[in-house]
């Protein structure tokens, strides 16, 4: 089974030695040589594992089962961050394993969650490798998106896009589509922080942070990065690109004058404005909008990040946003944003037959002909199960082990939808460097779980429980 996987495991493993490698470029031209030899050691491992997994594929097979796609998903979210964590390990930091092994998971999963006390006291080269980290997560996931998107069957597939091909034959093609667009966009958001004033560096780390809905910020706050509205507004809309569809931009270009192809689009596009006229509403100081603003999308996509300033009378409403997550086919988190507003009508028109039941309702879905039928639903409502237990399980664990359970709740759902910890969530202060052990294994594997449930598990209850 591994021979059938292995070409996509050296594909990401050369990936990481290519990013060890410009860090050694970076490292040596501007002289930090502390931490040098850590990414020349992550360089050598990660290119030869990458070289023996390519030579070891079997190239007669056509295709991947549905097992085989789970274990380079699982697999990955594992291996990586071990490759991801020794720069980390090898540093003049000295840290513990489980603290490496946890910071390579937290950004792998573009969730943000750090050990690091102060970013002041970490080189150059290192911030760079944290947001690298997440830049790689985010694009395995996509990747992973594309290797499960027939197995899960929705018909919500058709929502990303008229011109992806579902046929496994196609999965190459469509990896380097991807990996087309994604670096596009991470280019286009890097210009646009650049031109609004923020430093090239930080805007560098910013973008690989943002495109890939993480958490890591170069710098101990965002007021130390960015100071002016204009500056605020641009971060704000650039975060929307790991909100929308990532086909979006392919949409755009090659659009027909079919509606069909920006369905989710419009869908996002309207709750966006919805959230965004209701915080009008409540809002009545410009200065205070924009960092309500920022909070907003950030929430929405799964980032976190936020200004000092951000209101936090509404971390729980924001918390909730974390939930309900961006597009289907997006490097967000959360449940997603297409399946909670299905959910929503569909619970609406049982409500209403139970009133009128001869009454005829349509089951499309909002500015489409798409019509969803009640086992999809059904997969959906289970979905929402799954959440609401496993973030039971979680919160329970960590007030076993002595944190406050309102924390313990908030880090839980930070935890299982991949967004950080920030002052948006009063979570700002909390510290994981001094947590034990336990708990930092037991989060390191809640947000690997976050990052793939919508992924496996729900294939999983497809293959077991679905079976007709």
């Amino acid at each position: 089974m591994l021979r059938s996987i292995s070409l996509y495991l050296g594909i990401f493993s050369i990936l990481i030695s290519f990013f060890s490698l410009l860090n050694i470029i970076y490292s040596q031209y501007l002289e930090f040589y502390l931490n040098l030899n850590s990414y020349l050691y992550t360089l050598i491992i990660s290119f030869f594992l990458g070289i023996g997994f390519i030579l070891y594929q079997n190239k007669k097979q056509s295709k991947i089962n549905l097992y085989e796609k789970l274990l380079i998903i699982l697999f990955g979210f594992f291996y990586f961050p071990f490759l991801i964590a020794i720069p980390y390990y090898l540093s003049i930091y000295n840290l513990s394993f489980i603290d490496c092994y946890f910071e390579a998971v937290s950004g792998f999963t573009s969730t943000g969650f750090t050990i690091f006390n102060n970013i002041k006291y970490i080189d150059e080269s290192m911030i760079i490798w944290r947001s690298t980290s997440q830049w790689l997560g985010g694009l395995f996931f996509l990747f992973s998106l594309i290797l499960l998107l027939d197995e899960l069957a929705f018909k919500l597939k058709n929502f990303i896009t008229t011109f992806i091909s579902i046929n496994l034959v196609e999965i190459k093609k469509q990896f380097l589509k991807v990996f087309v667009i994604y670096v596009l966009l991470t280019l286009i958001i890097f210009l646009l922080l650049s031109f609004s004033g923020i430093r090239i560096f930080d805007s560098f780390n910013l973008s690989m942070t943002v495109i890939s809905s993480g958490g890591f910020i170069p710098s101990n706050s965002l007021e130390e990065i960015i100071s002016t509205n204009n500056q605020i507004f641009v971060l704000s809309i650039t975060m929307l690109f790991s909100f929308f569809n990532l086909y979006l931009l392919y949409n755009l270009i090659s659009f027909k004058n079919k509606i069909d192809l920006f369905q989710e689009d419009i869908l996002l596009f309207f709750y966006l404005l919805f959230l965004i006229l209701i915080s009008f509403i409540f809002i009545n100081d410009l200065k205070s909008y924009q960092s309500l603003f920022l909070s907003l999308v950030s929430s929405i996509s799964n980032i976190g990040i936020g200004l000092n300033n951000s209101p936090n009378n509404l971390s729980i409403f924001f918390l909730f946003l974390t939930i309900i997550g961006g597009g289907l086919f997006s490097t967000s988190s959360g449940t997603r944003f297409i399946k909670f507003i299905l959910l929503i009508k569909f619970s609406f028109n049982e409500l209403f037959l139970v009133a009128r039941p001869k009454y005829i309702l349509s089951s499309n879905l909002f500015f489409s002909n798409l019509k969803i039928k009640s086992d999809e639903v059904n997969k959906y409502f289970l979905s929402f199960l799954f959440f609401i237990i496993l973030l039971f399980v979680l919160s329970s664990f960590l007030s076993f082990y002595g944190i406050y359970f309102q924390e313990a709740l908030s880090i839980s759902i930070l935890t299982l939808t991949n967004t950080v910890n920030s002052n948006i969530y009063n979570l700002d202060n909390f510290d994981f460097n001094y947590l034990s052990n336990l708990p930092k294994i037991l989060l390191i594997f809640f947000m690997i779980i976050g990052r793939v449930e919508i992924l496996t598990i729900l294939v999983l209850v497809k293959k077991f429980f679905f079976k007709n």
